[in-house]
């Protein structure tokens, strides 16, 4: 069996050229990178008229060792949707070094349902998020050196809130002590390193709608406080115009192709589970200007990316999804049920059904709090069984959402044609959407009502650090932003041994933090962390490149 990189580089990619003149770019918009890659100028969506496609969003389960591919069904369907003559393009996040080189994998799909070129896209790609590390990491270098050259604004060292970031798991950055040496290298203080996918300009980046509006948000950082207590911001520090500066070129989305030809916007990539986990505005937009469909996805599952994706995304951009699809595999759905991985191919209906709860949980979120249509995508296996499969279905079917079985990591465009047409019928449909809190009330308030209609928690619980960071904020001026939630993926809940769909928990935010820049509190809960760490056998052990610059082990 081929793996996934072979399969990309067995398949001859057409000219990105091509693949412009199929999505309608002209080429004065397109800035080539090689002959597979191009940025595409924004000023296209300012030049152009056009009537937005509908938009349509891919999410799942919450994410199991067995793996679900929500990423794969994205690009399938895709695909599947122009074979059944829907002009169609798919945006999707980058991927971060971090996980490529750690144990979740890349970002490009997998088996015949892919992105390419691949290993451009997992690794380097356009750099975009190396300039983003770069803009961040000039505030930092700012900050400190407003501090050491005299600390006009009177910045409380014991207050600074922004750290520098560097796209690589290394929990040794997580906490530092910097500024040693003697008084030419700065002021001694505290501080840390995040993932570059955490850092509020990677959410700022994926939410300007413009350089003008990149700009203003970048200004709108807080830092961190002054010793009376007030916010310092990055438009104090003069720090905006040249972090503009430096993502200008990367603000453009980038173009790509799947194996089978369908036009792909990959731009921007924050985490899900601690930032709002979705691509960019700008090649959302792009996409579906370009296409009669947008094929989007947003990170982990539905209970962090769709969520973010809802709450966040769509209330400060106005979008509104046309249709939902929720990702399973039956595989998945028996390890929520409590069977270990090594068990996963044998039939095991009772465990099926204690762990379709999950699923159903998901499902009813979309479809009773958010009120959009959903079809359920079941990504499939070998080792499924027809009774397996038909018990998925029955149970779906009592909430009045169609299942639809999805064969494309094996066939490609072709075994997803049955999704694609239910994708479409629910298209046709009105749909109500409505947000899951609204933005009146307490920072407080909003989280709870997230944390009980959502995940289905009794109540959550603010440690007394939380409460004062709470009021604080309120005092400031920020409560009435949506909340960015920062828990585990792997559970409804904070616990992530905690599967299917868990109830009598309640929820413990331990931190509250402000990014006024993007729009939204980031509340912490549990121990999620914003700087992961590699594992004792990392992904990285597996790749290698040989002398002809021909990479291997990339999943």
């Amino acid at each position: 069996m081929l793996t996934d990189i072979e399969i990309a580089q067995a398949t001859k990619a057409r000219p990105i050229t091509e693949i412009a003149d199929v999505a309608g770019v002209p080429r004065e918009y397109l800035e080539l990178y090689g002959n597979t890659k191009a940025k595409v100028d924004y000023n296209l969506l300012r030049d152009s008229q056009h009537e937005d496609g509908k938009l349509v969003l891919v999410t799942a389960i919450n994410p199991t060792p067995a793996g679900e591919g929500k990423t794969t069904t994205t690009v399938g369907l895709a695909d599947a949707m122009n074979l059944i003559g829907k002009k169609t393009v798919v945006a999707l996040r980058e991927p971060s070094l971090g996980p490529v080189f750690g144990i979740k994998g890349g970002a490009a799909g997998g088996g015949y349902a892919q992105v390419i070129p691949m290993e451009d896209i997992n690794l380097h790609f356009t750099g975009d998020f190396h300039a983003i590390g770069a803009a961040n990491n000039l505030l930092a270098a700012l900050l400190d050196a407003h501090i050491h050259n005299g600390n006009e604004l009177d910045i409380d060292t014991r207050r600074i809130t922004w750290k520098r970031v560097v796209d690589m798991n290394d929990r040794q950055l997580r906490h530092v002590v910097d500024g040693l040496g003697g008084k030419a290298n700065g002021v001694p203080r505290e501080d840390g390193f995040d993932i570059t996918v955490a850092s509020e300009v990677m959410a700022i980046f994926c939410l300007a709608t413009s350089i003008t509006d990149l700009k203003e948000r970048l200004g709108r950082i807080v830092v961190g406080y002054s010793h009376a207590g007030e916010p310092v911001t990055a438009h104090q520090l003069h720090a905006e115009g040249a972090m503009a500066a430096l993502l200008k070129d990367a603000l453009k989305p980038n173009l790509v192709q799947t194996l089978e030809g369908t036009p792909a916007f990959i731009h921007g990539g924050p985490f899900a589970n601690i930032a709002h986990g979705c691509n960019s505005i700008m090649a959302t937009r792009m996409a579906m200007a370009l296409g009669d469909y947008c094929i989007t996805e947003a990170g982990f599952g539905a209970d962090l990316g769709a969520e973010k994706f809802l709450d966040i995304k769509c209330r400060l951009t106005g979008l509104k999804p046309d249709a939902v699809v929720v990702v399973a595999t039956v595989r998945a759905l028996k390890n929520h049920g409590g069977v270990p991985k090594d068990q996963l191919n044998d039939e095991n209906l009772e465990a099926l059904e204690a762990g379709l709860p999950n699923l159903l949980q998901h499902v009813e979120n979309i479809t009773k709090v958010y009120k959009l249509p959903c079809v359920v995508a079941i990504n499939a296996f070998p080792t499924d069984t027809k009774a397996e499969l038909d018990l998925v279905e029955a149970k779906c079917k009592e909430l009045g959402v169609n299942v639809a079985l999805s064969e494309v990591w094996a066939q490609g465009g072709k075994g997803g044609t049955a999704l694609a047409e239910e994708v479409v019928r629910l298209c046709e449909q009105p749909n109500d959407f409505s947000f899951s809190y609204e933005l009146e009330g307490g920072i407080a308030d909003k989280i709870r009502t997230l944390a009980k209609r959502i995940y289905r928690a009794d109540d959550v619980d603010f440690t007394a650090a939380a409460k004062k960071e709470i009021a604080e904020l309120e005092r400031l001026g920020f409560a009435d932003m949506p909340v960015c939630m920062a828990k585990t993926q792997y559970s409804f809940s904070d616990d992530a041994s905690l599967l299917g769909a868990p109830r009598g928990f309640r929820m413990t935010v331990r931190n509250v933090k402000v990014s006024a820049g993007a729009g939204f509190i980031v509340a912490l809960t549990g121990s999620i962390m914003t700087m992961p760490g590699l594992g004792k056998r990392p992904a990285a052990f597996n790749i290698d490149v040989d002398e002809t610059g021909k990479i291997t082990g990339l999943f």
